[in-house]
């Protein structure tokens, strides 16, 4: 049976130029900051075990009627997020 929803793709250009293809995973707030997380979609011929290879979280910015992506301000603020990402994604009940 087929699902009649598919993944979602985004592509995003890192600081390098390069365009990467992302599939998203979950959103959540976090003290009043909308966040998304992602995981880079697989590639032929990219090495799976390279760290840059991970979750990816990015923050929602809302500017001029737009939502945009950023990069999180700190490792602490990054920190946090992840945890809760990584809460959210392995409940064992099933809850968000």
């Amino acid at each position: 049976m087929a699902d009649s929803y598919g993944p979602t793709f985004i592509t995003v250009t890192d600081e390098d130029g390069r365009e990467i293809v992302l599939e998203f995973v979950d959103a959540l707030e976090y003290n009043g900051q909308q966040y998304q997380a992602f995981f880079p979609a697989e590639t032929e011929g990219e090495n799976e075990d390279d760290p840059d290879n991970g979750l990816v979280i990015l923050k929602v910015i809302h500017e001029d009627g737009e939502d945009l992506l950023s990069t999180l301000d700190s490792d602490e603020e990054l920190d946090a997020v992840y945890d809760l990402f990584m809460e959210s994604l392995f409940d064992e009940d099933g809850e968000s």
